[in-house]
């Protein structure tokens, strides 16, 4: 799995002109899903994301983490994260999990956040086409993969 994640002062996500998740300081997590993964890639993902210390404090140092500020998460499922761009000109996307697979790996992780202390965690819609709308912060932008998690 593979998450991009981006430190946001408000991010929302509307489906059909219809907001259906809104936040303020927190993550957006833009979330791929390959050919291989499992729960407990999940598992680690959402442990890591969680406690990542990158909302900066008192001393403008990053140091604190969702729990400590109160923050939010929106959650979109991004197949192409998984693209090959390695040959011609249009991304392959024969990497990327295919749906049967993805969607409940997609939700496993979202209960994995609120598990680990996440308080509120919002969604897009899975498969759908989405407009995201977000004020990075920082910018603060990070690429966690599952495999390279301990």
């Amino acid at each position: 799995m593979r998450v991009v994640l981006q430190r946001v002062s408000e991010c929302s996500v509307e489906i059909d002109k219809k907001e259906v998740a809104s936040i303020s300081d927190g993550f957006l997590l833009l979330l791929g899903v390959k050919n291989g993964d499992e729960k407990k890639d999940a598992e680690k993902l959402a442990k890591k994301i969680s406690g990542l210390r990158i909302f900066t404090d008192e001393n403008d140092k990053m140091n604190l983490s969702l729990s400590d500020i109160d923050g939010s998460v929106i959650v979109v499922s991004n197949f192409t994260l998984y693209a090959d761009c390695s040959h011609g000109r249009r991304p392959s996307f024969v990497n990327a999990a295919r749906s049967e697979v993805s969607n409940p790996l997609y939700e496993y992780f979202c209960s994995e956040l609120r598990k680990n202390g996440v308080k509120n965690v919002q969604t897009g819609e899975f498969g759908a086409d989405m407009k995201v709308k977000l004020l990075n912060d920082g910018p603060v932008t990070l690429v966690i993969d599952s495999q390279d998690l301990s």
